[in-house]
């Protein structure tokens, strides 16, 4: 017999051999019916997993938050299936779940159709219908690749092979660049290394699992869209096909992130990025760097000395450092073992330099170009520094992903008694530039990984910081345990868009692993010689990700102090045209931005395509305007509120155009 504890601390004795699907059904038929998976001992398995000693037990169902991403998984392996039995030559890749959905990649001669994604749909339905159990086979590796060369599977075997040869643990590199496991790879007793398969109905694929057990517990699904994607994410290899879907335990849930999906398309800031006129991607430019139009600029150049002032105010000390970097200096600080992949080097008359992927080494050399005592800590450094990664060209979007990145990075360097107290106000700080663009957000604390350095009474202590800065704050964090990087824990920002979305924001780290690899030293009142500890943040991040996500949270609608146009005047004939052309010399004067239309169109014409370019206030003038010295007021949203003298306007708005404080 064993002991089975289960949530809630409840204990129960049954024979070994049992399996969670079998503990659910003693409970009663209803749990086992809505039972999807198991945890075990903290570990999602199949519901099907045989118990074979002393457990805790927690039985997943769609409760559980894990559910979605069991159920998606589940799905991805039927539309495989489904891809297999209309297209018997279309090759298998990878299909993970992933946020809000999950895709599965098919080596075939052809982009699939929006016919061919509406006929997979219906024989996904077929399958699902047909409730057909999941089977978890372990394989030797020469049965395994024995079944994938007989079903030529070409892809799948290269990978076992590679995995096989190289004595890594199972996994791939999708698109994005992130391990997903795919393959559970162990030794048995006799260290016979075993490949896990799953299997239903005769398809079967190489899988580590878990998975649902049977397709008819699947709830409600949509294939959403077909593109391109580089086998295992590198260009060097084959092109194949991506099929993107989504699947919700209800319809309910499916049709309201439809309707998310829809008003995201009207959101899209590269759509809004043409219809104002702010940024462009043209092909023959620079391949992941933007370029912004004088719209865009005016947003992007407003946020940069908002930015910067809001720095300053908190005492950090404004720098710049250059753009190409001796290619040792990021050798010594570590990114060259860890990050090559993703820079890019030059040689300057035989040297070999490299355009900077991150601004922290320069701020170290400038914290060392000078003796410093415990009497010049903490020393802020901020630079809204331009930095040149190497992104995979599948992975870039718009703004939100690109080789060129302007980071409002900060590097605090403190003593260990100041590092609460920085901590601190790097938190009030973040809040009040989320607050002021009215964002929802939380935030996750990632504490020290297995891969780490510092010794642990220095992590403790970082660790230790971070939760009293938070409690200060009263932030209460997310806990992501193992989640810190390898030179100190941080803590991650993410914020909440106006329908919804999360975007990755602002950053805290800590780092032990600079200093101690440029010998970065302070004089303390004992007249020795000490490490001080750097703190690494941004608060909005990557400016071009930014405006993205402003673009889309806005919809456009910039705030007044952002607006690349904030009022526009229009006259109704030509007899008003150097009167209206006079409004906007007087607002001009204080500090608006303004626009003239005097076309020699009709004025309804006019105000219409004003509000399709999103403008603030629109001042239509007249014969009866012009001679009563007034303007006639429409507020975008609102609509017109009259006739207002150009004082009065002034007084309105004056508060209102510029940055906040």
């Amino acid at each position: 017999m064993i002991r089975i504890t289960l949530k809630g601390g409840d204990a129960i004795e049954r024979k070994e051999g049992i399996t969670p699907l079998e503990v659910a059904r003693d409970i009663s038929d209803n749990l086992a019916k809505a039972t999807f998976a198991a945890k075990v001992n903290g570990t999602i398995v199949d519901a099907t997993t045989p118990l074979d000693h002393d457990v805790t037990l927690e039985l997943i169902t769609d409760k559980n938050p894990e559910s979605l991403d069991i159920m998606r998984h589940t799905a991805a392996h039927v539309m495989a299936n489904a891809v297999k039995n209309l297209f018997p030559d279309a090759g298998l890749g990878f299909g993970p779940a992933i946020e809000n959905g999950f895709y599965y990649d098919f080596d075939i001669n052809r982009p699939f159709t929006q016919e061919d994604l509406e006929k997979i749909e219906t024989e996904m339905k077929k399958i699902i219908k047909a409730d057909l159990p999941l089977k978890r086979v372990e394989l030797t590796f020469d049965e395994a690749a024995e079944r994938l060369k007989m079903s030529g599977e070409k892809l799948k075997l290269e990978h076992l092979q590679s995995l096989m040869e190289s004595g890594e643990s199972a996994g791939a590199i999708d698109s994005s660049g992130e391990e997903e496991d795919i393959i559970d790879v162990a030794s048995d007793e006799s260290d016979e290394i075993k490949i896990t398969v799953y299997e239903q109905n005769g398809f079967f694929d190489l899988c580590r699992g878990p998975h649902m057990i049977s397709t008819g517990k699947i709830g409600a699904f949509k294939l959403l869209s077909s593109s391109g994607a580089y086998w295992k994410g590198s260009e060097k290899n084959p092109m194949l096909q991506r099929i993107y879907a989504t699947a919700f335990h209800t319809e309910k849930e499916l049709e309201k992130y439809l309707d998310l999906l829809e008003e995201a398309k009207k959101r899209d800031h590269r759509k809004i990025g043409r219809d104002l006129k702010l940024f462009l991607f043209p092909e023959e430019g620079a391949p992941g760097m933007p370029f912004f139009l004088p719209n865009g600029t005016i947003i992007r150049d407003a946020l940069f000395e908002w930015v910067t002032k809001q720095n300053r105010k908190r005492g950090y000390d404004v720098v710049n450092t250059p753009h190409v970097f001796r290619t040792k200096i990021f050798e010594t600080s570590g990114h060259l073992d860890n990050y090559r992949e993703n820079m890019f080097f030059l040689k300057t008359e035989d040297v070999d330099t490299c355009l900077k992927p991150m601004n922290c080494p320069g701020h170290v050399l400038l914290y060392k170009s000078d003796l410093r005592s415990f009497r010049d800590l903490p020393t802020r450094y901020f630079e809204f520094g331009t930095c040149y990664r190497n992104e995979r060209s599948g992975t870039l979007t718009g703004l939100m992903r690109v080789r060129m990145v302007t980071i409002d990075d900060g590097h605090i360097f403190c003593t260990k008694d100041q590092l609460t107290d920085e901590l601190t106000g790097v938190m009030d700080f973040v809040h009040d530039i989320y607050d002021t663009f009215g964002f929802e957000y939380y935030a996750k604390l990632a504490t020290k990984p297995k891969k780490s350095i510092g010794d642990d009474e220095i992590w403790e202590r970082a660790e230790n910081a971070l939760h009293e800065a938070a409690a200060r704050r009263k932030l209460n964090p997310i806990l992501d345990p193992g989640g810190g990087a390898f030179y100190g824990p941080k803590i991650d920002y993410f914020i909440k868009d106006a329908i919804g979305r999360e975007w990755q924001g602002c950053t805290i780290q800590l780092d032990f692993n600079m200093p101690e690899r440029f010998d970065l030293v302070y004089f303390g009142s004992d007249g020795q010689k000490h490490r001080p500890i750097m703190i690494h943040r941004a608060i909005i991040g990557s400016l071009e990700r930014f405006i993205g996500v402003l673009t889309e949270h806005t919809a456009g609608d910039f705030p007044l102090w952002l607006a690349p146009v904030q009022v526009i005047v229009m006259n109704i004939t030509d007899d008003q045209q150097e009167y209206a052309h006079n409004i906007a010399g007087e607002l001009e004067s204080f500090g608006m931005r303004v626009r003239v239309d005097d076309r020699n169109e009709k004025v309804g014409f006019k105000i219409r395509e004003a509000e399709l370019q999103k403008i603030p206030y629109i001042l239509v003038v007249g014969e009866r305007e012009k001679e009563s010295g007034q303007a006639s007021v429409r507020v975008r949203k609102e609509g017109d509120i009259g006739a207002k003298m150009l004082s009065e306007f002034v007084m309105m708005v004056k508060d209102k155009i510029l940055p906040p404080d």
